[in-house]
């Protein structure tokens, strides 16, 4: 065997070799191909169903917001009824504050007059006994 057909041999050999490894490289990534294409239609039907869970979620927060805001509608309706009735608490309440504190002037003013009748009355009857005694001495 010459040189140039042992260099062929080991080209020949190298390039089965390279073959092989091609083969098997490509025999694992179709098997990886295979398993990604499953995943995938795995994820799409787990997609599928939770867009339609979503999709139906979402119609029913929908119609709960709608009964939602309808009931505050009404609620507000009715607290604004309510307004005047809170209102007029509130004057009464003042009023009654009022009233409390003109009774305690009225009180004080009582007391006060009391003690000045009280002052009159000694006053008077001092007075008086001043007088009689006056009237016995003459």
């Amino acid at each position: 065997m010459s040189g140039g057909e042992i260099a062929g041999l080991i080209a020949a050999g190298a390039f089965m070799i390279l073959v092989i490894f091609t083969a098997v490289f490509l025999n694992r990534l179709s098997k990886v191909m295979k398993n990604v294409e499953k995943t995938m239609g795995s994820v799409d039907q787990s997609l599928q169903a939770v867009t339609k869970d979503v999709n139906t979620l979402s119609d029913e927060v929908e119609g709960l917001l709608v009964k939602s805001n309808t009931l505050l509608g009404d609620v507000n309706q009715k607290v604004a009824t309510l307004d005047p009735v809170f209102k007029a608490m509130g004057d009464l309440g003042e009023s009654v504050s009022d009233l409390n504190a003109s009774s305690r002037n009225l009180a004080a003013k009582i007391t006060n007059a009391g003690g000045t009748v009280a002052k009159v009355g000694v006053g008077r009857r001092v007075l008086s006994s001043l007088l009689s005694r006056n009237k016995e001495d003459q």
